[in-house]
């Protein structure tokens, strides 16, 4: 039998769902300002992770992949260059900081970058309340009609049949990416995404499984440090890569073309018609999707190339292809590879298919349940966003929904990365205090919780 726990005298001014990069960074934003306010101005704040612990993407947390933005678009730097929670200051704090600048790079190791995150989120620890899933997250209607609060309900810790509710009059989304795959595609223990991975190879290679060939479908950056790290995993394996493009395109990370990530752009994007929308994401859609650092291109070409005057190949392409079918049985898959521009098949028996294919952001009716029908769209059916990042919703809310990570309709290329986090952060702390500012009465307890 569920029981269900009411968090008793306490409304808090923002309640975060998901502790991934863009919460954390909020999180430290408001403790930033709660340590230099009086306080009675502090933010009273709370954030619920479902993970047991911090992760980001540890499924391709591989050990030489770099990060593809500058280190000094952490967690707060764009934001505060005084932080202590700064990358510099990580680095000073583990002795690495000299290494790091004899290095002459700005992009750290992705190993590196989480555990500079790790490092942060350990410092908020009195924030964050991890193995705890949000369920479901209630408008409450007060006597006059308004919603002034959310309650949300999370599943308590080693406890998962009991639940707790806490009162809210500011939520933060913020639950991240999830795989995207073909229509009709289930995962087994032969057909993977790339999310996970890292800890895949691990097992078999612990197990000591046989595999003598691999197929990665997919273009990308992902796709091919996947490639990569396969073939260097599996040195006796075939790893074939399947794509659409004839050849892997380079990822554009020109000065002129990175302005579409300075904040500047942010507000050039969300004042633009739809039309400008959709020509700047056409325009500049090569600096982040289905591209590929050049550096890695010419390492995977010249690894086919050696494989090619050595008789050794292992490392092949299967370009402008696509995946038809695929069966699966006990002790393989077969998998119809389609040649596009003639129409052939081609029948290639393999160990694994991994499927490089992207994510796409996570289903919000689901996640917030009854307060989605509070929620403003457009004529897309996408949520109406504010500057601040606030969703838009019907006159007779006044609780606040912010969004992170899932605005690319309105804030542009950058909602799904790192590059603004920090920026971000601030701007809706601001759009908080500014709210509260004009609030001249707000409840100091919860009351009752709404049934």
């Amino acid at each position: 039998m569920n029981a269900l726990h009411y968090e008793s005298d306490v409304v808090h001014d923002l309640l975060g769902i998901g502790f991934g990069p863009s919460n954390l960074a909020l999180a430290i934003a408001v403790d930033e300002h709660n340590a230099r306010v009086a306080p009675e101005d502090r933010i009273r704040a709370r954030f619920l992770e479902r993970q047991p612990a911090f992760g980001w993407h540890r499924g391709m947390l591989i050990d030489d992949a770099t990060m593809q933005v500058s280190f000094l678009k952490d967690l707060v730097t764009m934001r505060n260059p005084t932080s202590d929670f700064s990358f510099l200051c990580f680095l000073q704090e583990r002795g690495r900081l000299v290494d790091f600048l004899n290095a002459k790079t700005l992009f750290p190791l992705r190993i590196e970058f989480h555990e500079y995150f790790e490092w942060a989120a350990a410092r908020l620890g009195h924030l964050v309340e991890y193995s705890s899933e949000v369920v479901s997250v209630e408008p409450v209607t007060t006597e006059d009609g308004e919603v002034r609060w959310f309650d949300v309900t999370s599943r308590v810790p080693g406890a998962p049949e009991r639940t707790v509710v806490r009162r809210a009059r500011n939520i933060s989304v913020a639950v991240g990416l999830e795989p995207h795959l073909p229509p009709g595609t289930e995962l087994s223990d032969r057909i993977w995404h790339n999310s996970e991975l890292v800890p895949r190879v691990a097992e078999l290679s612990a197990s000591g499984t046989s595999v003598s060939r691999v197929l990665v479908l997919g273009a990308g950056q992902s796709a091919a440090e996947a490639v990569d790290y396969l073939h260097r995993s599996f040195p006796e394996a075939e790893i074939c890569a399947v794509f659409a493009k004839y050849g892997y395109t380079p990822a554009d990370d020109s000065p002129f073309a990175n302005r579409i990530f300075d904040p500047e752009a942010v507000d050039v994007y969300f004042r633009a018609t739809p039309e400008v929308k959709q020509s700047l994401h056409d325009y500049h859609r090569s600096t982040n999707y289905s591209v590929v650092d050049m550096d890695l291109i010419e390492s995977l070409y010249a690894t086919m190339y050696r494989e090619k005057v050595q008789g050794q190949e292992r490392l092949l392409l299967r370009n402008v292809s696509r995946i038809r079918d695929v069966r699966e049985s006990d002790d393989r898959l077969d998998v119809t590879v389609e040649y596009l521009p003639t129409g052939e098949r081609e029948l290639l028996s393999a160990d694994l298919l991994v499927h490089a294919t992207g994510y796409r952001p996570r289903d919000l009716d689901a996640l917030l349940g009854r307060a989605a029908k509070v929620c403003l769209r457009d004529d897309k059916d996408a949520v109406r966003m504010g500057r601040d990042h606030r969703i838009e919703v019907v006159p007779e809310v006044s609780a606040g929904i912010y969004l992170q990570g899932a605005t690319e309709h309105t804030h542009g290329l950058t909602s799904t990365l790192l590059s603004t986090t920090a920026v971000r952060s601030g701007e809706i702390l601001d759009s908080l205090l500014d709210r509260r500012a004009s609030d001249n009465a707000l409840p100091t307890t919860a009351g009752s919780a709404a049934q």
